[in-house]
């Protein structure tokens, strides 16, 4: 694609290398997801943008990883909240509650929003899941308050997309989202949680080094490269 205004960075531009992927295997996804790509749909990218290499793949060391006093409030806040896992699908709650969150991140972090058409949503969300592509459901009785997005890969999940309804912030749905994934790979026994990109700074994903241990991955390396995943801790994010 050509240069677009970045979403994470002022007065920058992306440029994203992609490719249409028809048929996706799991284990070609686990292969290029551990190189620093990700998926929306049928389509695997990455970042390409001149002059700035900001954007770093993380991902969360399940078998060490310990709740902290405040993520351990949010899962006791959402003992009464259901949880259904799935094949991803779209209806009518799906996209007034997508629509919903992103118009409240519109007012209140200044987001880019127009309403999903379902066409977008369905390239986005439900097409090329596969048999790997989940959604995790959060229910409050038979309302839906939460959609999580992900794939389960060969030895890790990787997250794709969350967005919950923002009259429940007492739940703290987002951090709750990512607890239940680790609860998910440790019952599993998947080692790692695929966060996507970090990028010092930016205010959307401040919320992912508060879940510890991780590693880092600094570049985007040919499939016939190994990547080079290190450590990284809490003391070295500024």
């Amino acid at each position: 694609m050509l240069d677009y205004e970045c979403a994470y960075l002022p007065d920058r531009t992306v440029r994203m290398h992609y490719k249409y992927v028809n048929n996706a295997s799991k284990t070609f996804t686990t292969a290029v997801i551990d190189r620093g790509w990700r998926r929306f749909g049928k389509y695997f990218f990455h970042p390409i943008c001149n002059g700035c290499n900001e954007c770093k793949s993380i991902r969360i060391n399940v078998a060490d990883f310990q709740p902290s006093k405040s993520q351990r409030k949010a899962i006791n806040r959402n003992k009464e909240t259901k949880i259904i896992v799935q094949k991803p699908m779209m209806t009518r709650a799906h996209l007034d509650l997508y629509n919903k969150y992103h118009a409240f991140k519109h007012q209140k972090d200044g987001w880019s929003h127009r309403n999903i058409s379902q066409r977008e949503y369905y390239e986005n969300f439900v097409d090329g899941a596969h048999d790997f592509g989940k959604e995790i459901l959060y229910m409050d009785g038979d309302k839906l308050i939460g959609v999580d997005l992900i794939d389960i890969l060969d030895d890790r999940i990787s997250s794709i997309y969350f967005y919950y309804d923002p009259d429940y912030p007492r739940l703290s749905l987002g951090t709750y989202s990512l607890l239940y994934q680790i609860q998910l790979a440790k019952i599993l026994e998947l080692p790692w949680i695929y966060l996507g990109y970090w990028v010092d700074g930016c205010k959307a994903f401040a919320y992912k080094p508060k879940f510890q241990p991780q590693e880092i991955l600094d570049g985007f390396p040919h499939i016939s490269e190994i990547p080079q995943w290190e450590q990284w801790k809490e003391s070295e994010q500024s």
